[in-house]
């Protein structure tokens, strides 16, 4: 059987898996008549949310779809093809739909299962971890599932329908997460400004002015808060990580044919060989979807709410997981690549291991069972500021092991691979390629870990609003905090595996550049089109971060108005006889967020363009390089500031340093807010920009290759 056809049979085994665990999800009982309303109202306020933010993206997609569709059209005289490849229009619109489906089918089961995961709470916390990790590995599988399905469903039309070359087949396949990542752009920011504008308001108005509980039914903002949960870090995380997994497979795939298809000491390889090896990294990510899947049946915890309890609970799917596709990549390495490649290998497991370990670190500075957090939340006893200054330390601190462990990895696949600076330079960039897909390769029981979480932190508001016993809001607390750290642990994974792909896509580029026809690479730091191109790139996530967080900003000061308002005009909203206009403060993060969201995604699709026909391909290069190293380090330094901020104050309220509504308590909410936006908003969303950035380079190479300006 032709290799070609495991990955859609990959693909299938993953969605019928998600299939499975979502009828698992929802035989669970959805519990009393008004946990179902509350769960209903949720629901209907992400649904709509979703359908008005589609409706704005799909006029986007169509607008650009007719630019890339007209410029693949355009021949310029004496060439063979258009400004741009005839099928990235079309993979365009694939990209986007998959994305947005991604985020979409994950956010509906998360709606279904936060009021089953409540229910199931009342009974033991297992219960509990088992409905809100079945309704997380929905996700994780609709992920892997989709991502397989697209990234092999295009393999095979450009192969046998289309029949391209192998050097044909690799410029095409490298364009296609345009899509993916431009959806994912504008899922991950308006969500994020939706669910952290919800977040800031409800919380400082309520817990810091107000003095009433996390998801008090008297709060106006609580159900925009829930709301927001779902459209957020369910719908926009999956928009999101499909992008960073459908990139690291096509970037793999690309400098497969850089690394086996080119003519070597007189010898021009069979096409049919070099198909094959340029299907590792789809196989590969059959390989580690069959392991997660094994390893989610490992999850399970007893009845302690001990954090370090429950992380090993999870911590076992995840490492069994990768022990097993660690033991499994090693015959496709072999018996595809052959022997003399089985460094490859290496380079795999490389990235295999830099990912569990940057999850490591990433959990070792914001769960609160390490010290790092815990001496956050001890700066809660002197005041906000110091609370705010301690989390920004911290933050800073937590990007030196991300930064040495990707570096290592780096290095090690390069070599490892047989890369040297000479005729071998293609096997290793190869190499760093598929520690990426390495990297991510147990991706659908990592993101069921993460994708729990905003499921736990649905199921405690539930729990709140429904006036469920006391022991059913501490265990769901108890979930909701080690998911604060899973999540965070996501992200890290997703930072990480977007340093490896920026660097490969850098490397696309350059070879993009070179297939279009002759060009004088001066890529040293003494050029100073070069070095101005790595300054601009070094600016662009910094500008772009400033623009999300000004957004959830402006949306979070409309939310506390009206918050305010209600509380003003609503007298008896506090004793129980007037009721919160819940649908407001909805319909005004839905409003906000879909118009603050524009900006920051155009500003990402078109700085590129604007710098390349500005310095040309030798400032891309310096662009792409600043953007990749300045946005990994902003990355990380904002998830893990506010990773910790996040679970310093749930260390505070569970009655540690003054506890729930003390003057500490007031301390670590203010820092929480400040870290909202960074983690959940701007934070997960640079990873995204630094590869629509290389993305949109190698789309309008030829463009940026003939009609630069300054050229020096």
């Amino acid at each position: 059987m032709d290799l070609i056809w495991t990955a859609p049979v990959g693909a299938l085994i993953a969605l019928l898996f998600a299939g499975y665990n979502a009828l698992k999800v929802r035989a669970a009982d959805r519990g009393s008549d008004k946990v179902r309303a509350l769960s209903d109202t949720i629901k209907h306020g992400a649904d709509a949310y979703l359908k008005r933010q589609y409706r704005t993206v799909g006029i986007f997609f169509a607008v650009v779809f007719a630019v890339l569709l007209a410029l693949s059209l355009i021949k310029p005289e004496g060439a063979s093809e258009g400004l741009i490849n005839i099928f990235t229009p079309f993979a365009f619109l694939t990209g986007g739909i998959f994305s947005g489906l991604s985020g979409f089918l994950g956010m509906k089961i998360a709606t279904a299962a936060n009021g089953r995961t409540a229910t199931a709470a009342e009974q033991g916390l297992n219960k509990g971890l088992r409905v809100a990790f079945s309704a997380g590995s929905v996700m994780g599988f609709v992920v892997v599932g989709l991502g397989l399905f697209d990234t092999s469903l295009w393999f095979i039309l450009l192969r046998f329908v289309f029949k391209l070359d192998p050097a044909k087949l690799s410029e095409s396949m490298i364009t296609f997460g345009i899509g993916a990542s431009t959806m994912a752009l504008f899922a991950r920011v308006g969500g994020g400004i939706f669910t952290k504008a919800a977040d800031v308001g409800a919380d400082l108005v309520g817990k810091v002015e107000v003095g009433i509980p996390e998801d008090d039914p008297r709060n106006p903002a609580t159900i925009a808060d829930n709301v927001g949960d779902n459209v957020g870090d369910v719908a926009g995380m999956g928009a999101d990580l499909y992008e960073s997994y459908v990139g690291s497979i096509i970037s793999a795939v690309a400098l497969a044919f850089g690394a086996f298809g080119l003519p070597t000491a007189g010898s021009t390889p069979e096409n049919g060989t070099v198909f094959g090896k340029m299907m590792v990294p789809l196989i590969l990510a059959v390989v580690g979807m069959l392991s997660s899947i094994v390893g989610t049946f490992f999850v399970r915890c007893g009845t302690s709410t001990d954090q370090k309890k429950l992380l090993g609970s999870l911590r076992r799917g995840t490492y069994i997981a990768a022990a097993l596709f660690a033991a499994c990549a090693f015959p496709v390495i072999y018996f595809i690549l052959g022997k003399e490649y089985i460094g490859i290998y290496g380079a795999v497991v490389s990235g295999l291991l830099a990912g569990v370990l940057i999850g490591y670190f990433t959990e070792y500075f914001t769960s609160d069972t390490y010290k790092p957090t815990k001496k956050l939340a001890s700066s809660s006893e002197t005041g906000s500021a110091t609370m705010i200054i301690s989390g920004l330390s911290l933050g800073m601190r937590s990007v030196i092991a991300p930064v040495v462990i990707v570096a290592i990895s780096i290095l090690v696949s390069f070599t490892i691979s047989g890369g040297d600076l000479g005729d071998g330079m293609a096997k290793g960039l190869f190499g760093i390629a598929v520690s990426a897909v390495g990297m991510l390769s147990t991706l659908g029981i990592t993101l069921a870990t993460d994708a729990y979480g905003p499921v736990a932190d649905n199921a405690g508001g539930i729990a709140q609003m429904a006036g469920m016993d006391e022991h059913v809001r501490e265990r769901t607390d108890a979930l909701d905090s080690l998911g604060n750290t899973t999540a965070a642990t996501g992200k890290g994974f997703a930072i990480g595996s977007a340093a490896l792909t920026s660097l490969s896509l850098i490397v696309a580029f350059k070879q993009r550049i070179e297939m279009i026809g002759e060009f004088s690479f001066k890529i040293e730091t003494t050029n100073p089109i070069t070095l101005v191109g790595i300054i601009l790139g070094a600016m662009l996530p910094f500008v772009f971060a400033a623009m999300t967080i000004d957004s959830v900003g402006v949306a979070a000061q409309s939310i506390i108005s009206e918050v305010h308002r209600q509380f003003r005009e609503l007298t008896g909203i506090l004793d129980g006889t007037d009721k919160p206009e819940y649908a407001r403060c909805v319909d005004i993060c839905m409003k906000s967020s879909l118009r603050q969201m524009i900006a920051p995604s155009l500003f990402a699709v078109l700085s590129p363009v604007v710098i390349g026909l500005l310095l040309g391909p030798n400032g891309i290069i310096g662009m792409l390089c600043g953007a990749t190293v300045a946005g990994f380090l902003l990355a990380v330094f904002m998830s893990n500031s506010g990773g910790a901020w996040d679970n310093a104050k749930k260390y505070i309220e569970r009655g540690n340093h003054g506890g729930a509504g003390s003057d500490q308590h007031k301390a670590s909410v203010v820092g929480d807010t400040v870290g909202d936006p960074l983690k959940d908003t701007s934070g997960p969303a640079i990873n995204i920009l630094i590869k629509l950035l290389s993305i949109v380079s190698i789309v309008f190479a030829y463009i940026i290759m003939h009609f630069y300006i300054i050229k020096l």
